[in-house]
Formats: C-alpha cells, sequence, structure tokens
C-alpha cells in the first residue's frame, strides 16, 4: 500500500471518528476531568500547559486530516458535476473542468453568467440562448 493511500484511507477513518458525537462526548470528558483535576494541582502552570498543548497539537493535526477529506470530497464533486454537465444535452463542455482555469477566465465566465441570471430575472432573452435550454 503506497503512503498516499495509507494517508488517504487514516484521514477519512479519522474524519469518520472525530465526527461521531460520541468523540465529541470524550473531547468534553477529557475538558472536564481536567477542570476537575485543577484544584488537585493547584491549577498550577503546569497543569495550564497540559491541555494548552493537547489543544494545540489535536488542532494541528486535524487541520491537515480535515484539508485531505475536503480536498477529495471537493474532487469528487467536481467529478460528478462534469458528468452531468457532459450528458446534458444543451450544456456547454467549455464548462467542464472550471476549477482548473486561472482566476480571469474563471472570472469572464462568472460576469457571463451574472449577466444571464440578470437578463433572465428581466424577462430578456440573449441571441445566444433558446427558452428552455442550458448554457
Amino acid at each position: 500500500m503506497s503512503s498516499a493511500s495509507w494517508y488517504s484511507q487514516f484521514a477519512k477513518s479519522a474524519s469518520r471518528f472525530c465526527g461521531k458525537p460520541k468523540t465529541f462526548a470524550l473531547a468534553i470528558g477529557v475538558v472536564l476531568s481536567w477542570l476537575i483535576t485543577g484544584p488537585m494541582f493547584g491549577f498550577s502552570d503546569t497543569w495550564q500547559l497540559v491541555i494548552n498543548t493537547g489543544t494545540t497539537i489535536i488542532t494541528f493535526l486535524m487541520v491537515f486530516l480535515i484539508q485531505s477529506t475536503q480536498n477529495r470530497d471537493t474532487q469528487a464533486m467536481q467529478i460528478k458535476l462534469d458528468e452531468l454537465i457532459r450528458v446534458t444535452k444543451g450544456a456547454h463542455n467549455a464548462l467542464l473542468d472550471l476549477e482548473e482555469l486561472e482566476d480571469d477566465a474563471l472570472d469572464a465566465f462568472r460576469r457571463r453568467y451574472e449577466s444571464l441570471a440578470a437578463a433572465a430575472r428581466n424577462g430578456e432573452l440573449f441571441d445566444d440562448l433558446e427558452v428552455g435550454s442550458s448554457i
């Protein structure tokens, strides 16, 4: 198993685990335990450092796991949307893979669709549109 595949599997599993209510309850339990032990340790700097260090490390690692699963979900959604565009009669295949365009090209597409939306709201049609067609 390649390291990318291993990481991908790990990230998905960790994401599923962390998103469960029981995991949230576990986190609440850890915080409550820490609070309860405060008087035993005299609310010392070390006692505070334990929770600060723990939460910092967990947050740091979770950023990468969340980003990984978000990237996978976004890629899968883009592929599904591209397939819907591809099979829709009258759809413009130029819209496939828009997320790969440079910002200026993407802005040009966005402006075009904003114009189409504004015209539709005003009851206008552009020359290249027919009623019931899609762009």
